[in-house]
């Protein structure tokens, strides 16, 4: 078992419950997590419009999840295994580094989010890399 795809599908687990926590309890989180003002007021008003985003958003971490711990032998085997962390990789560190360049034109959130949401993801793109590397060889 490889600790760091275990890490990796238990992080990429925890950002799915905590988007399904924005749904669950609404406005109040989308404003705390930095989704925007936009979103928590579509929220406050029973707009579908969030919901539907953040399902996809769940739905997409899940997958990425099991595709994680796929890969560190701790579930059945997916199929493109190595096509999938590769990119899903790829898109924690484009995300990561693409999220610093809007810091100063923040598109409806604070620069702040955008400094933290890219750091995260850009630790979480390291994370999938190093196991994939230790991992490559075996997939």
């Amino acid at each position: 078992m490889n600790v760091f795809l275990i890490i990796a599908g238990t992080l990429n687990a925890i950002i799915a419950i905590i988007h399904i926590g924005c749904i669950y309890f609404g406005a109040p989180w989308y404003r705390f997590f930095g989704a925007g003002e936009k979103m928590a007021v579509l929220a406050e008003r029973g707009s579908i419009q969030p919901t539907l985003i953040t399902s996809g958003i769940v739905l997409v971490l899940s997958l990425w999840s099991l595709y994680a711990f796929s890969a560190a032998g701790v579930t059945f085997r997916l199929p493109l295994i190595r096509l999938a962390l590769i990119l899903i990789t790829l898109i924690y560190f484009v995300r990561g580094i693409a999220g610093f360049f809007f810091v100063s034109a923040p598109m409806g959130r604070s620069p702040e989010f955008w400094v933290w949401s890219s750091l995260i993801c850009l630790c979480f793109g390291i994370i999938h890399l190093i196991g994939l590397k230790q991992q490559w060889a075996s997939l």
